[in-house]
């Protein structure tokens, strides 16, 4: 069974309120051949919700102790991100997923760009925390340009 991210699959789970449909992701829930997550969601946070970035390094470091993820007034939600990984981690291994598809660019879900930490809409080569936490544990990580190729 595919994991994916709960706004590729038209669920408006997004900080903002929106989703970032992919049909074909979206074809794949509605057929059974995937489920959804939101590691924010799971993490604790609402929708919407104040943008947020890393600050200070990428997910790896925030796993490691030397980054922080904060949102854009300042508050630091780090804790919510970790939570939300391991709880998408411990789905995946519940429903024995090896594979996830998650939103680029994204605090949690960015598979090899994530914004730069200074709200300035730049992104920087990195990690989400939940993608790091997901490789460290052996579940390939796949983002959204790489999974419509992939799973057509």
């Amino acid at each position: 069974m595919l994991v994916v991210s709960a706004c590729l699959a038209g669920m408006k789970v997004r900080y903002n309120g929106t989703d970032c449909l992919e049909d074909v992701i979206g074809e794949m829930v509605r057929s059974g051949k995937a489920v959804t997550v939101c590691p924010e969601i799971l993490g604790g946070f609402q929708t919407p919700r104040e943008p947020a970035e890393i600050q200070g390094g990428t997910g790896e470091d925030v796993l490691d102790g030397t980054a922080r993820v904060l949102d854009r007034s300042g508050a630091d939600v780090t804790d919510q991100y970790v939570a939300g990984a391991a709880k998408t981690l411990a789905i995946c291994r519940k429903i024995g997923a090896t594979e996830i598809v998650l939103k680029e660019n994204s605090p949690s879900c960015g598979s090899s760009m994530i914004y730069n930490g200074d709200f300035s809409g730049e992104k920087i080569p990195g990690k989400g925390v939940t993608t790091a936490l997901l490789r460290r544990h052996g579940i390939k990580v796949w983002s959204e340009e790489d999974a419509v190729n992939k799973f057509v």
